[in-house]
């Protein structure tokens, strides 16, 4: 697997572009479009929230077809709780999209988010994808992901090449996310493209496992989104031989599209609202890999503990009793809690004030690691957060204004 430039970001077969429509109160970018060259495979994941916005429910029920060739993707305004009339809107916008770019309308999958409860501005989205569609070029990738910010400070991007049945094939992708961030899935948008010639429910398998260990591996503030979505179209422009299931071109696959979608996920967590620091937390020796990640997670979305780290204060009774409450198979007597390479507590009991101050300056890092031995079987996992930090109430009580 070779890891590019994303600065490069070019996929055989796609182009894309983002533009400002009008739809965001400021003059910064806010429709984007992808589009395959021809008729592509795909693959989506969507929120687990009860609650979903109408290009959610509109895209779940067309990607049963396996089939797609163009994502339109908006910021500024989510579509979400707008009842028949935002599910029109979404069906609307994606005709208006197949009629610019000679697809079928069912070929077009539409995203937004922003905020929640306001109506697409129909007429400046028709505006912008008569425009966007006029302007795509197969390096508008940096476009495109700047146009799906909200609250984002920089665009995310990531693009691995490999060698898969005699060919060389590309995946990229771009995302956004930086506020209500939390698994199943995060609050994010994300869009992976590659030019390998791949089945529909194979690419559907191998999408869901690269979400697990990725987007469903994070957390920022433990709110998740009425709109998050993950979309992959594979339209095979590289011309490799289909891998097989089980193949070593299938886990050669696999691992080129965790490696693009783990890249762009913790791309999200550093850019998480008013965070100061990237946190890996990771718990070995578990039971199983449920109660694993589970602990994990627990600790990672725990507000007392992401405060602590803002403060570089090394309190590890907030880990043990996060870890307490998690609902896993866990001994205080027998848990250790290492910060960086410092042992903050074995079998329970703290280290003393040497490794409380050895703690805290491993805490002053911008990115810190947290593991947890619990001693209790042979399973690990590990998951990515940040602090919470003054910053992030301040962005967020304001973010209508």
């Amino acid at each position: 697997m070779r890891i590019l430039d994303s600065k490069n970001l070019s996929v055989p077969g796609y182009k894309a572009w983002g533009i400002h429509s009008g739809i965001k109160k400021t003059d910064k970018k806010d429709l984007a479009i992808i589009y395959s060259e021809r008729e592509a495979a795909i693959a989506g994941v969507f929120t687990k929230n009860r609650v979903k916005s109408a290009c959610v429910l509109l895209d779940m029920a067309r990607v049963k077809s396996g089939k797609g060739q163009v994502i339109v993707a908006n910021s500024g305004c989510a579509n979400a709780c707008t009842g028949k009339n935002g599910l029109a809107d979404a069906r609307a916008t994606a005709e208006i999209a197949a009629r610019e770019l000679g697809v079928k309308p069912e070929a077009v999958y539409v995203a937004s988010t922003g905020v929640i409860g306001e109506f697409l501005p129909m007429p400046k989205m028709e505006t912008g994808i008569a425009t966007a569609s006029g302007l795509l070029s197969a390096t508008g990738w940096e476009q495109a992901a700047e146009a799906i910010m909200t609250t984002d400070l920089y665009p995310k991007l990531a693009i691995v090449q490999e060698e898969i049945g005699g060919k060389t094939i590309t995946i990229a992708g771009i995302a956004k996310g930086s506020g209500m961030i939390h698994p199943n899935m995060a609050t994010m948008l994300c869009f992976i493209v590659t030019d390998a010639n791949i089945s529909a429910p194979m690419l559907k398998k191998c999408l869901l496992a690269s979400t697990e260990r990725s987007f469903n591996s994070i957390t920022v503030d433990g709110d998740m989104s009425t709109n998050d979505m993950m979309l992959c179209m594979a339209n095979g422009a590289a011309g490799n031989k289909r891998p097989g299931v089980g193949s070593k071109d299938s886990k050669k696959f696999q691992a080129c599209l965790d490696a693009v979608a783990l890249s762009l996920a913790k791309q999200v967590v550093k850019d998480g609202e008013g965070a100061t620091k990237f946190v890996e937390i990771e718990v070995r020796n578990a039971r199983n890999p449920i109660e694993a990640k589970r602990a994990a997670m627990t600790v990672a979305k725990s507000s007392l503990v992401k405060t602590a780290l803002f403060g570089e204060d090394a309190n590890w009774g907030r880990i043990m009793a996060a870890l307490g409450y998690s609902g896993v198979e866990m001994d205080e007597s027998r848990t250790d809690i290492y910060v960086g390479k410092t042992k903050l507590v074995e079998k329970g009991l703290g280290q003393g004030k040497h490794a409380d101050r050895e703690a805290s300056l491993a805490l002053k890092q911008k990115e810190v690691q947290i593991i947890i031995d619990l001693h209790k079987g042979k399973t690990a996992a590990a998951v990515w957060t940040c602090d919470l930090s003054y910053d992030y109430i301040k962005i967020n009580a304001a973010y209508r204004n």
